[in-house]
């Protein structure tokens, strides 16, 4: 009895400590799951959700690659050299007499496609940005309607513990009164009183569990003063109905955009390894005859040793594993697909059967012993089985939807186009 009671006290401490809400920032609005995809900036608009830090990064960096296409179309800027030659010699050279000023501007010409095959992996690039982003998007909605599901499920369990420790209370008085008219021995109402503690230890678990949901549902778009209220009712999540649209699929999308990105990069190696001639024209004045005379020139790197090889063939390495990759990630998808189908569906069938089978059944059960037992034809033990059977009952049941809509949500990611 005492370790019951003492780790009710732990429990209770632990909520206190982590999850006191105030009573003038709690907020009393009934969140629905819609509400809260608005709140975290995936569905809808809601004031503030375009500041989610979760959805501002992947904005930036798909921002970032579009600025790098434009840096890829930018032409080299041209060179301006000046040279000044015979200063301050000996002989006829000394001082400026015999210096000669050379004034020259250079450009460097692209050759082999540079330009071009610079620009489409840059656009190539920034596909895969922009398609991680949208997967970063999918992925927080996943989280939504997982911790909203999770947050819906704790809900119900608190309601549950409730109505358990308001059946033990019932129980332990009935059992009280009939210890002191003599039906039942002191033992039938230690055991009640035993129960009762029990089950109310299990609801300051409930409850601590119950703040931790929504603690961490409200951490998706970044609120911690206000948790936000959560009906204990399953939403009832529907999967999409067209799973087998599979080269639509976000990650599948990424993988082929990846490889098409390795493809682009191989064609932007191979034209670095054509050289670049720089040509370029000047005057030049000779100091000591006051003459001016035009120059031009040509500047062409010779590619004996770097001919860019490493960087072409690391691409191609790359290419290979990009084109693998792409191949795990369809099979991967497809078996995730399958399995997690079997899986909804199975979840799905148990709450189903669970709802209406299993619970009203032990329903009318525990209704029966209790009627039973008032009338002292059952001892309380039978009444403490059936409910416990019942409490079962509603225990699986809760899991199964809390199965069947996370399951759901899954689909649903999987799905996203």
């Amino acid at each position: 009895m005492f370790a019951i009671i003492w780790r009710g006290a732990l429990l209770s401490g632990l909520g206190l400590a982590l999850f006191t809400e105030p009573l003038g920032a709690q907020d009393r609005t009934v969140l629905s799951l819609e509400d809260a995809l608005s709140r975290a900036g995936v569905s809808g608009s809601a004031p503030g959700a375009e500041n989610n830090p979760r959805l501002v990064g992947p904005r930036a960096e798909t921002e970032a690659a579009r600025a790098l296409i434009d840096q890829a179309r930018l032409r080299p800027n041209p060179e301006v050299s000046f040279e000044a030659e015979n200063i301050a010699g000996t002989g006829a050279f000394s001082g400026l007499r015999a210096t000669e000023y050379t004034l020259s501007v250079g450009q460097r010409l692209e050759l082999g496609g540079k330009r071009g095959s610079r620009i489409r992996s840059a656009e190539a690039e920034a596909r895969v940005t922009a398609l991680q982003g949208d997967l970063s998007a999918a992925g927080l909605a996943l989280s939504v309607r997982e911790r909203y599901v999770g947050a819906i499920a704790a809900s119900a369990r608190l309601e549950l513990a409730r109505d358990i420790v308001e059946r033990n209370s019932e129980l332990a008085r009935i059992a009280r009164v009939l210890v002191e008219v003599g039906r039942e021995p002191p033992l039938r109402a230690l055991r009640a009183q035993a129960t009762l503690a029990e089950a109310q230890a299990a609801l300051e678990a409930a409850q601590v569990g119950d703040l931790a949901a929504r603690s961490a549902l409200a951490a998706l778009w970044g609120e911690s003063a206000q948790l936000p209220v959560v009906q204990p009712v399953f939403p009832k999540i529907e999967p999409p109905a067209a799973l087998l649209a599979r080269d639509t699929s976000l990650r599948l999308q990424i993988a082929q955009a990846e490889r098409e990105a390795a493809d682009a990069a191989i064609d932007r190696e191979r034209s670095l390894a054509v050289p670049d001639p720089v040509i370029s024209a000047g005057v030049r004045r000779f100091e000591e005859s006051k003459d001016n005379a035009f120059l031009v020139g040509v500047t062409i790197p010779l590619p004996f040793a770097n001919r860019n090889q490493g960087n072409i063939a690391a691409a191609q390495s790359r290419l290979r594993a990009a084109t693998a990759q792409e191949a795990i990630i369809r099979t991967d998808f497809e078996l995730a697909i399958t399995q997690t189908r079997s899986r909804y569906l199975a979840a799905e069938t148990r709450a189903e059967t669970l709802s209406e089978a299993s619970l009203p059944q032990a329903e009318e059960a525990l209704r029966l012993v209790r009627i039973g037992y008032r009338n002292g034809k059952f001892p309380l033990i039978e009444v403490l089985a059936a409910a416990e059977a019942r409490d079962g009952i509603r225990e699986a049941l809760i899991q199964a939807k809390e199965d069947r809509d996370q399951l759901a949500a899954q689909l649903i990611w999987l799905a996203t186009q």
